[in-house]
């Protein structure tokens, strides 16, 4: 409840949920008679992006069983189960269904489980439609649908402004709304009176029931609809302000009006089906002429023992009616041990939407927030000392809670008083540990009397991260101005003037001046604050008179059930304006703390810059560029890589257009359009004011992956010289490529008509392009060899041979290696291939036997300088070198070659490339 219901926002809008179940409630929602009574009948609001679920009668038996053997333990419990049940049924809220009605819409239905919950004492049925079958839940496929109703804070405060209240409650509101007969069927269950062996039967609900997650919104805009048909506008306008959901909480200023008005509501709710009673009022003559059954307990006591303080239950809070005051309920606990968990669950039963109590809950909020200095588990018994000592005294303070009350009527009665002013004051204050602020309402009437009435307080912990006092005050001042806003908004009394107060001077100060020159921390928080208050609204009070700083310091329950300026406001509101503290005449010296660094922002008038007369003297760009930024910044250095070579560069390309396109340049500044027959035309060209080029239009604009050059290049004529000096520029730094290479590089920023054409011209007269593009001189090769010119010799008549491998083969239970041999014929290119077991010679010499034995002995071998081919060669000149010595040896030769044509083998390297095996 800190936090208050009004933020920054500048304009509330309802979600596309929201938006949807709108227009189901709107275009469905159709009027029956039920009974001789108009009522309405409600779609179940659908989220149509979700199917409908769809559920058997078994997914709803386990529950049935477990609940029935739960009952069968306690008989109260199962006697208890089955009235509720018959009480659905006698009053038309559930319909049993005969077996051809089960079967009838069987694809549509979803059936929930139900279960007893004690809640106050007494037992209640409770559907539960949150239950889940094969991943799909009746709740998760409807919508919740808006708030309708006003916030529970606004009936309150309205609920003090006048002298004569009354309250009640619509009996069962949500079952007296119908459901339309297509959404029955989902919201079937199952039930045999504790007759295990029968059948279960089939009930269905033909109301909105508890549970759905749609029912308070469709609820709520039945009522308003019901309302709003019958056109009486203050009724309307009661039950849009006045009801949160089924509770009517109203005040009226004489005992006739609350009278009159209570008589035509009860009329008027009745001709839909909605019966309000538990009527009770401060006034018992305004419920005494109602039925018993309409009036609460609570009045029927007061009306039979005067003497008596009946009490009723109003949002959270109680009233008590004689005394016309509202108290505080408290429900002794203890929770042992003392956890975090533990703590928090105790703090947060102090349920107080007015703020009365703040003063007293903010200092267990301080106590907390100091455990966060040191990371600790949620059960954690292990809490410091210090803490559990403070946290003690604190709890023992709760039971005096009952003590604790606040009147319920805000001022003096008005009978018919027109000369009532009423003023709203709202005092802030902060300290290191908390800040916080409290609104009066001052009511003074002809006479001149002064009424003081507490209405509402809002306080927040200071934050961990250790904020200036000057910042807190300013946060407690904003806290203030909300807290104002929100209440000009909710009540609905004319309020003649607004006053804040904070007994800061440096706030006062700050908000007396303009937010711009203050840091974003301080700026945001003065805007925020004057959107809401004016600066004149804010004065200045000591802390002494500030009751906002019993927000900061704490009070005990004791303290604030005694008269103080907390209950009923500073003494010097009770006393004419011009005795109220005055504002300081001199500014607060600590607001400078907060100024901004001053910068100064002048003006100068710059004459336009302009290229050197004579461009044709310049060779390259980097030269152009360089004595341009000379001519405009002659103060400067000559860096090619000085900081204003962009603006040098982009001034050239202006030059470059504004000369070959002097009219597109002047029409396209203008924003008006080119003529057609202009070589630009195609290119849909964008005048860029930034830079003051024509560039290429496109439709690349929301592309997130080029730069804006990219997207669209500059626009540039190959015939002028500046383009040239590009064109040359990039070639050069490029290395000469091809024209294809030096056109992408130019693309990437820049658009030349025809530029291919353009960089092929340049690479034409460029040497150095003429260098690289030139061929080498390619030698005439010599002729073929003898060996590839036997035209009319047999195979293999010259030889060339290679070896290749090794691979490695499987020998028994080892491995080897093996190689290949391959000859080749070089004249016909034909090829014979042998297994060599080693690179030896003896190796190769047996294979060059078996090739000589298959093919024919060669008139000539080629090879390369293989080992076993240089040893081949060895052992083959070997043995033809025996030949001259000993006679036998030429016979023994002679003899091992029978069978060959020759009687001389020749093996012979080729020292050519690579030999001629190839």
């Amino acid at each position: 409840m800190d936090v208050l219901p009004y933020q920054s926002e500048k304009v509330i809008t309802r979600s596309k949920q929201d938006q949807e179940a709108l227009a189901q409630l709107e275009n469905y929602t159709v009027k029956v008679e039920i009974n001789r009574v108009g009522r309405y009948a409600t779609p179940l609001i659908h989220n149509l992006k979700i199917s409908k679920p769809q559920a058997p009668k078994e997914s709803v038996l386990p529950a049935l069983r477990r609940m029935e053997r739960k009952l069968m333990k306690n008989p109260e419990l199962a006697v208890i189960y089955n009235k509720e049940i018959n009480k659905l049924l006698e009053a038309g809220y559930v319909k049993k269904l005969s077996p051809q009605e089960v079967v009838q819409n069987s694809e549509s239905s979803w059936y929930i489980p139900h279960h007893l919950v004690e809640h106050n004492g007494k037992q209640r049925l409770v559907f539960n439609c949150s239950f889940q079958y094969q991943g799909q839940c009746l709740n998760d496929c409807l919508l919740p649908g808006p708030v309708l109703g006003p916030s529970l804070m606004g009936v309150l405060l309205r609920f003090r402004q006048h002298s004569v209240a009354i309250s009640g409650d619509i009996k069962a509101m949500f079952h007296q709304v119908r459901l339309l007969a297509e959404d029955r069927p989902l919201l079937r269950f199952i039930w045999r009176h504790m007759q295990r062996e029968e059948p279960a039967k089939v009930y269905e609900w033909q109301v909105l029931p508890f549970g759905t997650t749609c029912s308070p919104c469709c609820a709520t805009y039945a009522l308003q609809r019901h309302v709003k048909d019958g056109g009486e506008e203050d009724i309307e306008t009661s039950v849009l302000q006045s009801f949160y959901v089924d509770n009517c909480l109203q005040s009226f200023p004489t005992e006739g009006q609350a009278k009159s008005f209570l008589d035509r509501l009860r009329a008027r709710l009745a001709t839909g089906g909605f019966e309000i009673r538990q009527w009770i009022s401060n006034l018992p003559s305004v419920v005494q002429h109602l039925p018993k059954e309409a009036r609460s307990e609570s009045t029927e006591m007061w009306l039979i023992q005067d003497h008596t303080d009946p009490w009723e239950g109003a949002l959270g809070l109680i009233w008590y009616c004689s005394s016309d005051t509202l108290g505080y309920k408290h429900k002794p606990v203890s929770y042992h041990p003392l956890t975090l968990r533990n703590v928090y669950r105790i703090l947060a039963m102090q349920y107080d939407p007015l703020g009365f109590i703040i003063p007293f809950t903010t200092r267990a909020k301080v106590l907390l927030q100091k455990l966060w200095s040191k990371e600790r588990d949620w059960d954690d018994p292990c809490l410091p000392d210090a803490f559990v000592k403070a946290w003690k005294l604190w709890e023992e303070e709760l039971p005096q809670l009952s003590r604790i009350r606040l009147p319920r009527c805000y001022g003096l009665t008005e009978d018919q008083d027109l000369s009532m002013t009423r003023e709203l004051h709202v005092f802030c204050d902060a300290s290191e540990a908390a800040y916080g602020s409290v609104a009066y309402l001052r009511t003074v009437d002809s006479n001149q009397q002064v009424q003081v009435s507490f209405v509402m307080a809002r306080s927040r912990v200071a934050p961990r991260r250790q904020l200036t006092i000057p910042r807190l005050e300013l946060c407690a001042a904003l806290t203030g101005a909300q807290l104002a806003r929100m209440l000009k908004a909710e009540l609905t009394l004319p309020l003649h003037r607004l006053v804040m107060w904070t007994d800061s001077t440096t706030v006062l100060t700050w908000l007396q001046s303009e937010s711009c020159q203050y840091k974003i921390f301080v700026a945001h928080r003065i805007t925020e604050i004057l959107e809401h208050t004016a600066a004149s609204d804010w004065r200045y009070t000591d802390s002494a008179s500030n009751p906002a700083d019993d927000i900061t310091r704490g009070k005990t329950l004791k303290e604030l059930a005694a008269p103080h300026r907390w209950n009923q406001g500073p003494p010097f509101l009770y006393l004419p304006p011009y005795q109220w503290p005055l504002n300081p005449s001199s500014p607060s010296t600590e607001a400078t703390t907060e100024l901004r660094k001053s910068v100064f922002c002048g003006t100068a008038h710059v004459l336009p810059p302009s290229v050197p007369p004579n461009l044709l003297q310049f060779q390259c760009w980097e030269d152009l560029v360089v004595r341009t930024s000379q001519h405009i910044f002659p103060s400067l250095d000559a860096d090619p890589q000085a900081p204003d070579r962009p603006y040098v560069e982009t001034l050239l390309l202006q030059h470059a257009q504004q000369e070959s396109f002097p009219e597109e340049y002047a029409l396209l500044q203008a924003n008006k359009p080119i003529s057609k027959q202009s070589p630009l035309n195609n290119l849909a060209p964008e005048f860029d004011h930034t830079t003051n080029l024509i560039r290429v239009g496109g439709r690349l604009r929301k592309s997130e992956d080029l730069d804006y050059s990219n997207m669209q290049p500059v626009v540039l004529d190959p015939k002028n010289y500046i383009t040239q000096l590009l064109i040359k520029d990039h070639d050069k730094r490029l290395k000469h490529p091809g024209p294809e290479r030096v056109f992408a590089s130019l693309r990437r920023n820049y658009w030349i008509l025809r530029g291919r054409q353009a960089i092929r011209k340049h690479q034409h007269s460029c040497i150095d392009c003429r260098k690289r593009k030139a061929r080498p001189l390619i030698p005439r090769m010599a002729d073929l060899p003898p060996s590839r010119l036997r035209l009319f010799k047999p195979p293999f008549w010259s030889t060339g041979m290679d070896c290749f491998g090794p691979f490695l083969i499987k020998v028994g239970r080892r491995r080897e290696k093996r190689w290949g041999i391959l000859f080749k014929c070089l004249t016909t290119r034909c090829i014979h291939i042998d297994l060599l077991s080693g690179l030896d010679t003896d190796s190769f010499l047996m294979s060059f036997r078996r090739f000589v034995a298959r093919r024919g002995t060669p008139f000539e071998v080629h090879s390369d300088h293989g080992t076993n081919f240089v040893g081949g060669e060895r052992e083959l000149q070997r043995a033809f070198d025996q030949l001259t010595r000993p006679p036998g040896s030429i016979s023994q030769i002679q003899s091992s070659l029978p069978e060959k044509s020759t009687k001389r083998s020749s093996l012979r390297r080729n020292l050519g490339k690579g030999g001629e095996s190839n």
